[in-house]
């Protein structure tokens, strides 16, 4: 379970969110700790991805508070919520198709000086060794496993704390889902760096979450131990959740 001598990053306090007249998060609470890791699991429509992007500040918080870091950002701006460490890799990747891998990472360090964004991007490269070879392809052309490397890659060009992944392994073969989780670990442990994963895929979450929560029409569970996720009851339990 977390450590919680370590400071807390993140807390997020009966949220609520939704689109337009359709609530979708109904009072949802969460704290995270710096260095740690957190799964977050839930079927298509549970409200996982509503959730991050509240966090993100793409979608405005209805009711409830998000402090990061120890400051209140439920008003403030994707942008500056950014600025302050927060990252996101998207549902779909959405890198840049027509430009360079190397270009899509550049676009990630745009906010830092040109000698810092270049000693940045060559730091991420060499964490990301599948890059090398294609960085001067144009991200249309890559497959789809190397997209969401592309897409981890661009998001930490920006220097991010805390990461908002969402279902990182949808589409991809299995072997880059072996290599992401072999790459989440190592940066989870490296600097304090803190991860939201958002996933369906049990074994890929139970690999890699310190905790994890349930999220099930717009309310989320107690923190769980991943041990959790071996239990075969449990399991057919979840498997039988609405979708």
């Amino acid at each position: 379970m977390a450590n919680h001598t370590r400071p807390e990053l993140l807390r997020v306090h009966q949220l609520h969110a939704g689109y337009g007249n359709i609530p979708v998060l109904f009072g949802v609470n969460l704290t995270l700790y710096h260095g740690e890791l957190v799964g977050v699991l839930g079927h298509n429509g549970m409200g996982k991805t509503t959730l991050l992007k509240t966090i993100m500040g793409h979608l405005p918080a209805r009711r409830g508070t998000l402090h990061c870091i120890g400051k209140e950002i439920t008003r403030s701006s994707p942008e500056a919520r950014a600025l302050m460490g927060i990252g996101i890799v998207p549902q779909g990747r959405q890198i840049f198709p027509t430009l360079t891998v190397t270009e899509n990472l550049q676009m990630g360090a745009i906010h830092l000086q040109p000698r810092i964004a270049r000693q940045k991007i060559e730091e991420v490269v060499e964490d990301l060794p599948r890059l090398k070879p294609i960085l001067t392809r144009t991200g249309g052309v890559l497959s789809g496993g190397e997209q969401q490397i592309l897409a981890l890659g661009r998001c930490l060009c920006s220097e991010p704390q805390l990461i908002l992944l969402d279902e990182p392994t949808e589409g991809i073969q299995p072997s880059i889902c072996d290599e992401m989780a072999e790459t989440l670990q190592k940066l989870a442990g490296r600097n304090g760096l803190t991860i939201i994963l958002v996933e369906q895929d049990l074994t890929f979450i139970s690999q890699l979450a310190e905790r994890v929560f349930l999220l099930r029409r717009g309310e989320m569970s107690e923190a769980m131990d991943t041990a959790i996720l071996s239990d075969s009851n449990w399991v057919a339990e979840f498997n039988g959740l609405e979708a």
